[in-house]
Formats: C-alpha cells, structure tokens, sequence
C-alpha cells in the first residue's frame, strides 16, 4: 500500500497536465521513497521509468532501451542501439513529439559516473529536442551533495533548464503514524519516535507483531535491516565519514555546542563548524538558537540536535552497544538502555507532532501566520513562535503526572518578555481517537489554561 506523499502526487500531475515541456528534478536522501513515489506516478500513465546501475554507459544504455521497449510496447525498439545518451533521449522526444511522456531517469548521478559530460549533453538536448516536446524529463538522485552541486548549483550546464525542483523530505510525523493500523496510538507514536519519517525505515515494523519485537529483530540483532542502515547512509554521502559519526555521537550524548562537541571528538572548534556545516546542508543536524533571544543573529546560545529520528536513535542506542548486539545480548540492550529511556523517546515524538501543527496549521487558531518557530526548554511550555504581526504563540504540553501551574505562569511571563504582552496559548495532547491523534485547544484570552 502507498501511503503519504499527496502533495507530491498532486505536483506530479500537475507538472503532468500543464500542457508544456517540464524538466523536474527530484532529489532526496537514500530510503525517503523517491523511487516509490516516481513509480506510483507513473503506473497509470504514458510513461518510461529507468532506474540506472552502476555500470558502464553501454550496459546502461541497452537498459535504457529495453524500458522504452517495455513501457511503449513497441518490440521494434528493442532492435536499435543507442551510441549515447543524446540519441537515447532524441528518440524518446520523438515519441513524444504529439503526446505527452513521462521520461524517468532514477539514479541519475550513475549515469553520471559512467558518462563523463552527461550534464552537457542534456543541457544540447534540452535546447535543441526537449522543450520543444511533449516530454516530462524527470531527473532522480539520493546522493544530494551532487544533485545541488552538479545538477542544480549555477555552475551545472542544466542551470536554467529545470522547470521544478523538490527536495524529497521524510514524512511528517502524522503520515507516520498510518504504518501501524491497529497499534495503540503511544505504541505508534514511539515507532515515529525510533524511526522518523522514513517509509522504508517504516515499511521494516510489520504491525502484526509489537513494536518491541520489530525494535529487536531490525535494529538489535548484526542481521537486520537498520544495524548498519545509518553507516551505509553516512558513506553514500561522505567520503570521510569517521569525523562525522564521531560528531554525531558527541550530539547524541548530549553536546550540543560548537566547543563541547569539538572538545568531545578532539578537533579544533573552527574544524568542528565545517563538519557540522556539512551535516546541516545535508538535513542530518540542525542548529537552533532560542526564539526569546533578543539579537537571534548574533546569538551565543545556538545548539545542535540530530535532525533525523533514527539517526539520534542510532547514536544513542544502536551504535555504543554495537559489541553487545553482534554477541547476541540485543535483548540486554533493549531491557537495561532502551526501554528506561522510552519516556524520553515518547516525549520528543510529542513535541515533533506539535512543532509540525505549527508549521502546517496552526495558523488558523492563531488568527495570523506563524513566521518563526522554534523550540521551548519548558516545562509546560515546549516551543514558541512569532506572528507575522508580531505576537507571540505558545504551545503548552501538560505534562505527563500533574505538575504545580506555578512553572506555567514562570514560563508564559518569560515568554511575553521576549514577545510582548499579546500572546496566543495552544494546548496540546494527543489522544486515543485514530482519525484524530493530536488535540488542539485555544486558551480564552485571559485564561491560564
């Protein structure tokens, strides 16, 4: 079953149906379901999807040909041989020179690789065949340092050709949820919270069996699945990717500024930045610096956090017990590490859920848009945000076990400090309703909850 990615589907045809040549790009890291995306799109159309290999450029080419063959149904195909990847992509134009085709390219950085000067060639073909088509040109890559650097950057021979882009992103932590029909809804919010936004990360807990089953058989055994999903991850992406596990270790023991994660790995700070620069280019960390700061810009009190769920699971789980987990002791992980810190794990998946209705919708019971958001180390208080007009927003979580209201007040009047008297208060919790996880309510002005 196809699950999520409504919005992208919906792009898709429209890209489709705008009656014009389109040259998409579509980028994204390994597993955010790209491939399935592109393939459900193009099931129920006229459309030719090749997913290329790590092979010479005629190896690819005669794979090329064959998915032309297959997807139009024309066996005379099958006969020609492509010198190149120019006269492959003319003779796709050709067939769609009165009818609209969609042209899928997957992989497209080992095409790449084994076609020094690919880029140029499609940029000749674009001017010269493409946009004067009825093609829809799909470019997709998972290794995103070259798809922004090679394909997108201004440098690239395709600058200016491309009519989309879109940076494949996990799903949100709602779309999340529908993996796991028939789980208690704190079973699934902690599955969200172990693997994120990944579908195929995801697709790796079956729900006929409970969710600490899955956890042992996928993460806590050397066999499965995601044991070593986060080293092949980071090599795809890096070429030195010893520094980087070691920083993001470091992040996930809990330091989280530029001088204690430098001093934690035993780097230089000025070093540290440039690998940290590069985790945050790829979405892997993300610094935050607190909304109540007066000068944001200039601010000392930035800190990183792991941006991917599974990623911070597998830094703080996974990895350090790597010697128990390939002796067999995965179950002596899972009692005495993982299972104390569920509590943790449960609470930060809260706040993800909350943080997404702010960016998504929250905007309607706030009265105005919400232009910045951000973290709250509150207790009732859990993230902040600031109006278009100004106005301040709080997201109140009740926590779990009754706690005295005297750190709510504490905390809304550090927040009117920083934003002014007008502040907006949303409650927040989720319930055991399926169709309707999460609860929002709007405080009556002058009401403390």
């Amino acid at each position: 079953m196809f699950l999520g990615r409504d919005r992208e589907l919906a792009f898709l045809q429209e890209l489709h149906d705008s009656g014009k040549p389109e040259l998409f790009v579509l980028y994204g890291r390994r597993r955010v379901g790209k491939t399935e995306l592109l393939q459900q799109f193009c099931s129920a159309r006229r459309a030719v999807y090749f997913l290329a290999a790590q092979v010479r450029e005629k190896d690819n080419l005669r794979a090329f040909r064959d998915a032309l063959a297959s997807s139009l149904d024309d066996p005379l195909v099958a006969s020609v041989e492509f010198p190149d990847w120019t006269a492959a992509l003319n003779f796709a134009a050709e067939r769609a020179k009165d009818e609209r085709l969609v042209v899928v390219l997957d992989e497209f950085p080992y095409l790449c690789e084994g076609t020094k000067g690919l880029t140029s060639q499609l940029q000749r073909f674009w001017d010269t065949r493409g946009k004067h088509s009825q093609l829809l040109l799909v470019l997709c890559g998972s290794q995103v340092s070259f798809m922004e650097n090679e394909v997108l950057a201004e440098r690239s021979p395709l600058f200016g050709r491309r009519t989309a882009q879109r940076r494949l992103v996990p799903l949100a932590p709602l779309d999340a949820l529908a993996f796991f029909p028939g789980w208690e809804l704190r079973e699934r919010v902690l599955a969200y919270a172990i693997l994120g936004g990944m579908p195929a990360y995801l697709r790796r807990f079956v729900p006929e069996r409970p969710l600490l089953e899955n956890l042992g058989r996928e993460c806590l055994r050397p066999e499965g699945y995601l044991f070593d999903e986060v080293q092949f991850l980071l090599k795809s992406e890096l070429s030195t990717p010893a520094t980087y596990n070691s920083i993001l270790a470091a992040i996930a023991r809990g330091s989280d500024r530029v001088g204690d994660i430098a001093l934690a790995v035993g780097i230089d700070s000025p070093t540290a930045n440039k690998y940290l620069t590069t985790l945050r280019e790829l979405q892997l960390v993300e610094r935050e610096v607190p909304l109540t700061d007066p000068d944001p810009l200039r601010s000392r009190k930035g800190s990183y956090r792991i941006a991917d769920r599974f990623l911070a699971f597998h830094f703080r789980h996974i990895q350090p017990h790597g010697s128990l987990i390939h002796a067999g002791r995965g179950g002596r992980v899972l009692e005495e590490y993982i299972q104390p810190d569920l509590e943790r794990l449960y609470d930060e998946a809260r706040l993800d859920f909350v943080l997404a209705h702010m960016h998504t919708q929250a905007a309607e019971l706030a009265g105005d848009e919400l232009t910045e958001i951000g973290r709250f180390p509150g207790l009732f208080v859990r993230a902040v945000a600031r109006t278009q007009r100004g106005a301040g927003v709080a997201a109140i979580v009740i926590p779990d076990g009754g706690q005295s209201n005297v750190a709510l007040v504490n905390e809304l009047a550090e927040v009117r400090a920083a934003f002014g008297p007008k502040l907006v208060k949303l409650v927040y919790g989720l319930s055991s309703r399926p169709e309707r996880p999460l609860e929002v309510e709007l405080v009556p002005e002058g009401a403390l909850l």
